[in-house]
Formats: structure tokens, C-alpha cells, sequence
């Protein structure tokens, strides 16, 4: 995102009551981060072609994102001409804790 960008006004989008304050604009919409997530999936499954995924997840933010992303891999896998074993795990950083 450019320094110069303004984003979209929060009105465009559902925000909740709590959240009403404390916004004013919108930088990246949730669909565009659902469709760059499916992008990037499409991207992994490609570039490995039919070697074995390892996903680790960084916790404890990453989590969502690492949901979301495996979703998209899952269904690339059930769908696609092929099948590759996807094996997953999570680490937690020092600082975190």
C-alpha cells in the first residue's frame, strides 16, 4: 500500500459497534485478502508440484491466515489432477510467551 493511499470509507463496509470509534478508513477489504489467500494457494500447490507440503504455522497470529490458506490447499488438492500429502504444524515464538 502506497503512503499516499486512502483506503475506502468504513461506510462501504459492516463494521462492528465496537470497532465504529476507532476506524476511519478501510486499507484492505476482506475479500480482497480472502482472493489473494486463494491466490496464493494456487501459487503453492504449482510451484510444488508433486513434492510433499510442510506447513508450519507461526502462532499465535498466524493462525487465521494459515486456516484460510490450507482451506484454499485442500480444495486445490480434492479438485486438481493430483493429490499431494500436506503435513502441518505450529511453533510458537519466544518472545510470544
Amino acid at each position: 500500500i502506497r503512503d499516499e493511499e486512502n483506503g475506502y470509507n468504513k461506510n462501504l463496509f459492516c463494521i462492528p459497534k465496537h470497532y465504529e470509534e476507532d476506524l476511519e478508513r478501510v486499507f484492505i477489504p476482506h475479500g480482497l485478502i480472502l482472493d489473494r489467500t486463494e491466490r496464493l494457494a494456487r501459487d503453492i500447490m504449482q510451484d510444488m508440484g508433486s513434492h510433499h507440503i510442510v506447513a508450519l504455522c507461526v502462532l499465535k497470529g498466524g493462525y487465521k491466515f494459515f486456516a484460510d490458506l490450507l482451506d484454499h490447499i485442500k480444495a486445490l488438492n480434492q479438485n486438481g489432477d493430483k493429490s499431494v500429502p500436506v503435513t502441518v504444524d505450529f511453533v510458537r515464538i519466544k518472545s510470544y510467551c
